[in-house]
């Protein structure tokens, strides 16, 4: 028995989606109630219930989110309630411990990874040990959430006020990542990376080490770039091209191979507007004219570490 799993934090994340679908529904100055509040009450039945609806009406709720995204029915978010000279205030007051809500996050997911995922009473478990890093940073926001509300003394539904406006302002791009690691599942399941093979062995001399080795590294920033994910990416290309050439056909490095072709695959997601969360959403929070600037300051540096990834890997891979 565990006392907290995935699943209590999936209830709270959908009680709390739940609370903005509502407040949306009852908003008369938002000009798209309807369609935000259908979005993220849909959103929450899945948190709430996916476990218990059919998979195929699951499927359908998420098409009906794309269909929402894509006709543009969500609002944006009305102004916050603090005017600025409030905020200045509060902020003037709290100084750096402003910081230690954020700080906590991390702070309790290695405190619960190494700490909390071991106590236990018999056979109840305090974390889920299968997702025992996961299951503390969920529980390290729950933390934080409170030490915010202690430490500024808001009224209780104040992270409901502003999640609300945070989620709005973020939009449809906040499940991107959750759409694109499904996606990467299903490749794998359907044989993406046995085809990528062979169009790799037909198309490049990957009878040289160094092809390999770059095929690998550029593959996997390449279709993170598709994909908006690495870790999406990574067992796609890995079965595709990294396990048959570099580890099979030329003897290298397993371990070294997959650490450093994971780095190439974040030099991808320097440089797609896939990854939202990362790229667009910052954008998007402050307020930036051109969409693509996060992603345009990134890509200098982003070209020159996955060149540096690709030699790294070929003066390692074969050697050790």
């Amino acid at each position: 028995m565990k006392l907290l799993n995935l699943d209590v934090f999936y209830v709270i994340a959908g009680v709390f989606l739940l609370l903005v679908a509502g407040r949306l529904a009852l908003d008369a100055t938002q000009p798209k109630r309807g369609g935000s509040a259908l979005f993220w009450g849909l959103l929450a039945l899945t948190f709430l219930a996916g476990k218990l609806l059919p998979p195929v009406v699951v499927g359908y709720m998420v098409l009906a989110l794309v269909v929402l995204a894509a006709t543009k029915q969500l609002g944006a978010p009305r102004a916050g309630s603090a005017t600025a000279a409030e905020r200045i205030a509060s902020a003037a007051r709290l100084q750096n411990w402003l910081f230690l809500p954020a700080l906590l996050i991390p702070a309790t997911a290695v405190l619960g990874t190494l700490v909390l995922g071991k106590l236990h009473w018999g056979d109840c478990w305090l974390l889920d040990s299968a997702n025992v890093t996961v299951t503390s940073v969920c529980l390290g926001a729950v933390v934080a959430a409170g030490v915010g509300l202690r430490l500024t003394r808001a009224p209780a539904m104040t992270p409901v006020e502003e999640g609300s406006r945070l989620v709005q302002t973020i939009g449809w791009a906040i499940i991107l990542p959750q759409f694109l690691a499904a996606l990467g599942g299903i490749f794998a399941k359907a044989g993406v990376g046995p085809e990528i093979a062979d169009l790799v062995a037909h198309a490049l001399p990957t009878q040289f080490p160094f092809v390999a080795v770059l095929a690998y590294c550029a593959g996997m920033a390449v279709f993170t770039l598709c994909m908006g994910n690495a870790f999406a990416a990574f067992p796609v290309i890995t079965l595709g091209v990294g396990l048959p050439f570099i580890v099979t056909l030329h003897h290298g490095n397993p371990a070294i191979m997959a650490a450093i072709g994971m780095l190439s695959g974040y030099c991808g997601t320097l440089l797609t507007p896939m990854a939202a969360n990362f790229n667009v959403v910052p954008a998007m929070l402050l307020e930036l004219k051109d969409k693509n600037a996060v992603i345009k300051a990134q890509a200098p540096m982003a070209l020159g570490i996955l060149a540096a990834n690709i030699v790294l890997m070929y003066f390692c891979v074969y050697r050790f």
